[in-house]
């Protein structure tokens, strides 16, 4: 696959799916992870509109090991059979163990991986400029990068633009706290005709009329149907429509998952899991420090789920 179509099947919703767990002992749950894939796909998602993330955040990376990251992008790949295109998570405080991670990926059949800027020490722009630049002339795989400003440096509009010269740089995947610079537009409107931009940043309407091609959206997991019909209303250009599904679904769920994280615990992927469970899906608990939301918030959960009108199964 050259560089461009790797770019092209960048479109969509870039799906960070939950890693599941075994309650018992908590070790992974590769066939309740594989169920997921299959859902996404049966109702809908595949390569034009959408991008699964394996081994994400919302996937419990920073609580497993290099071989369980691998061995949950190699499940999450080979149950989409080619149907849905797959990033692999890469974010490591290493570049020797990015490269490995990047290895690794392309060994079990990713197309892509994702790539941060190293976290914990406050590394410069430049720092991750050879980060990013070490793995691209290492590992011939397409490469998003993600611009994670809340956890290590944030990157900026310049160093973006020298990134991208790289040959597998496809994707970025962004969002920024310099609201009143206008860096999110700016980006978009510099670079949206370079590589695929994927906005993280929640504006949906406002980026898709401006020429991003993917959108991250933690509804998708749980309810691909409605991330279909949101798709063709924007698509169609009916963004007043498009903006009254997003107030009506999406907010609600952020706004539960920042309750929740002011009340109980900290973590990715926790509510994507509790209201899988909600539709009738596998489900688990994440792997501690985050502590297990399922008991204290299924119902406020589910009452949210109900009120969008998304599939709830019923209660026994």
């Amino acid at each position: 696959m050259n560089h461009q179509q790797l770019i092209d099947q960048i479109k969509g919703f870039y799906i960070t799916i939950p890693t599941m767990f075994r309650d018992s002992d908590l070790e992974l749950d590769l066939d309740a992870t594989r169920k997921v894939v299959e859902y996404i796909i049966e109702n809908g998602m595949h390569t034009g509109n959408g991008v699964i993330l394996a081994s994400g955040a919302a996937g419990d990376f920073s609580t497993m090991t290099f071989d369980e990251r691998v061995a949950v992008t190699e499940a999450v790949v080979d149950q989409s059979s080619g149907r849905i295109p797959v990033v692999m998570g890469a974010q490591t405080t290493s570049t020797r163990e990015l490269i490995q991670l990047a290895k690794a990926g392309k060994r079990v059949g990713a197309q892509y991986i994702q790539v941060s800027c190293p976290y914990y020490f406050s590394h410069t722009e430049q720092d991750f400029y050879e980060y990013v630049k070490a793995v691209s002339e290492a590992v011939d795989i397409g490469i998003v990068i993600y611009n994670t400003f809340w956890t290590s440096t944030s990157l900026s509009l310049d160093h973006a633009q020298r990134m991208i010269e790289f040959d597998n740089i496809v994707a970025i995947k962004w969002s920024s706290p310099r609201i009143f610079d206008l860096e999110f537009e700016r980006m978009i409107m510099a670079y949206h005709n370079r590589l695929s931009i994927i906005d993280n940043q929640i504006r949906y309407i406002q980026s898709h009329m401006m020429g991003a091609s993917a959108f991250e959206c933690h509804t998708i997991n749980y309810w691909p149907q409605w991330g279909l019909n949101l798709l063709k209303l924007m698509n169609a250009g009916q963004y007043r429509e498009a903006q009254e599904e997003i107030n009506r679904v999406v907010v609600p769920f952020y706004a539960l998952w920042r309750h929740i994280e002011a009340t109980h615990t900290s973590g990715d992927g926790y509510l994507d899991k509790l209201c899988l469970e909600l539709v009738g899906l596998p489900s688990s608990r994440c792997r501690p420090p985050t502590r297990d939301v399922r008991d204290e918030y299924r119902t406020q959960a589910r009452q949210m789920l109900e009120q969008c009108g998304a599939p709830v199964a019923p209660t026994e």
